[in-house]
């Protein structure tokens, strides 16, 4: 199983599943009021794949979105969060290796995708 996690700083309702509907099939995802987590799913090349949101992630103003499954759109957390800015134009922040749950963490540094450009920043 494979994940993709991002997080998006002051997510506007419905701005995830349209993002989503241009890569996924058979997208099943109500973001319409994020105010609390959201589960969905969908198909990528043919295989069923979960869609997690978590409001209120790092100081309530970023939304954390996980993606599990077998088949993903994207790579990489980065190439994930290169697609999310384009569509949405809000800051996107990823971690910038393939940090996993339980694992310390070995840097504090994240990718903050912005108007500013793609960019190493401490989270804060």
């Amino acid at each position: 199983m494979q994940d993709l996690e991002i997080y998006i700083r002051d997510l506007a309702e419905g701005t995830v599943s349209q993002w989503l509907t241009g890569h996924l099939d058979s997208l099943e995802l109500d973001d319409s009021q994020v105010t609390s987590v959201i589960k969905g799913h969908a198909l990528c090349a043919g295989t069923r794949l979960r869609i997690s949101l978590y409001p209120g992630a790092f100081g309530k103003r970023f939304t954390c979105l996980v993606m599990e499954g077998e088949s993903l759109p994207w790579h990489t957390d980065l190439e994930c969060a290169r697609s999310a800015w384009r569509s949405m134009d809000t800051e996107i922040r990823c971690s910038p290796g393939d940090w996993k749950e339980g694992e310390p963490v070995a840097e504090e540094k994240w990718w903050r995708l912005d108007h500013r450009g793609e960019n190493l920043v401490v989270w804060n």
